[in-house]
């Protein structure tokens, strides 16, 4: 049976009077009169009491709730009031405990729209990354099947034709390498093969590699501290690994520097570690974009072809390689001066 709070503040008011007037009409001396007055005053009290009790307690409490949940809707955490589990009414602390658990669905709600729109955005950039090489290598191809005789077309010019059809499924072969590597370190199943190594021999063999594009664009690559030890600087790690790290960050800094600019690999030797520190002389990274440069297939400028650009891969795969190894990338960057990005190395044990 259903009732309402009007109707409870009645029936205990009514008891409470009965219960009154019955012990006022047992007392001697009190007239009868007096004993039903006394009692409709009673009946009056009680109800205005446990009325006001009930509006006070508990539906005062129920309008907060909802007002709390219009609050979460519509995402203004800070005019909701503060928040005590522990408070010794227990319909405070129900309705605290309500609106906690309503902020929390709805930042897990928020949480998974922004994945939505991440996942749609990854969707449209990885197929458009697909199409470009393979509808350049399906029109190279049906330009020389469609060739109605052998002799329409020369076989100088159905050799570059085919050479970049080759050309440019080799580029989406490693397209599809890079995915199925970013999405083996996102996935932990991919065992780093941690061994000893020299750091600087390392790097002098990706400057030997970038030199011929570091000289199309003037820039210098410089490796410092000059007084580096000459029997080397001993780290442990994945070689193969690292290597891809810095031929992405080194290929960027020349990529994104200024023309005749600098590029300065230091290596910093700690009582733990090394740490690597790539820097550049280019046009900086805004700081809006300084937290998304690590996402697959994100670039800053949208106009870079992805020849100019790269598959914007490069990023996410070193920083998920960096983090393989207990480590993170680091990111200073300041508009119009240029673009640092460090991180560490361990060293070996000293036995």
């Amino acid at each position: 049976m259903n009732l309402s709070s009007r109707t409870v503040a009645i029936l205990l008011s009514l008891l409470v009077a009965a219960v009154l007037t019955a012990c006022a009409l047992v007392v001697p001396g009190l007239p009868q009169r007096e004993a039903f007055l006394a009692g409709g005053i009673t009946v009056a009290a009680c109800f205005l009491l446990v009325y006001m009790s009930f509006e006070a307690l508990i539906f005062r409490e129920i309008n907060g709730i909802y007002t709390g949940l219009e609050h979460i809707k519509r995402k203004e955490f800070k005019k909701m009031s503060n928040k005590f589990l522990f408070r010794p009414e227990p319909v405070k602390r129900v309705r605290d405990e309500i609106l906690l658990m309503a902020e929390r669905r709805q930042q897990e709600l928020d949480e998974l729209k922004r994945l939505q729109a991440l996942r749609r955005e990854f969707l449209a950039d990885v197929s458009h990354e697909l199409k470009t090489p393979l509808f350049a290598a399906q029109g190279f191809v049906h330009t020389v099947l469609d060739a109605e005789e052998p002799d329409d077309i020369d076989p100088a010019t159905r050799r570059k034709f085919l050479a970049k059809a080759a050309a440019s499924l080799d580029a989406l072969d490693a397209l599809v390498q890079d995915l199925v590597t970013i999405s083996q370190l996102e996935q932990g199943v991919v065992r780093l093969r941690r061994q000893r190594f020299d750091l600087i021999a390392l790097v002098h063999e990706i400057f030997e590699l970038v030199e011929e594009k570091a000289r199309r664009r003037g820039a210098t690559l410089t490796l410092l501290p000059p007084t580096l030890p000459a029997t080397g600087l001993p780290v442990v790690a994945d070689r193969n690994r690292i290597r891809q790290v810095l031929v992405n960050l080194i290929d960027n800094a020349v990529k994104y520097g200024r023309d005749q600019g600098q590029v300065r690999v230091s290596l910093v030797e700690g009582n733990r570690g090394v740490r690597v520190v790539v820097r550049d002389d280019g046009p900086g990274i805004a700081p809006e974009h300084q937290a998304r440069i690590f996402e697959r297939f994100y670039r800053i400028d949208k106009s870079r072809s992805r020849e100019s650009g790269g598959s914007g891969l490069g990023l996410a795969i070193s920083k998920h390689i960096v983090e393989a190894h207990k480590s993170g990338i680091r990111v200073k960057s300041t508009v119009g001066e240029g673009t640092t990005m460090e991180f560490k190395l361990p060293k070996p044990k000293v036995l």
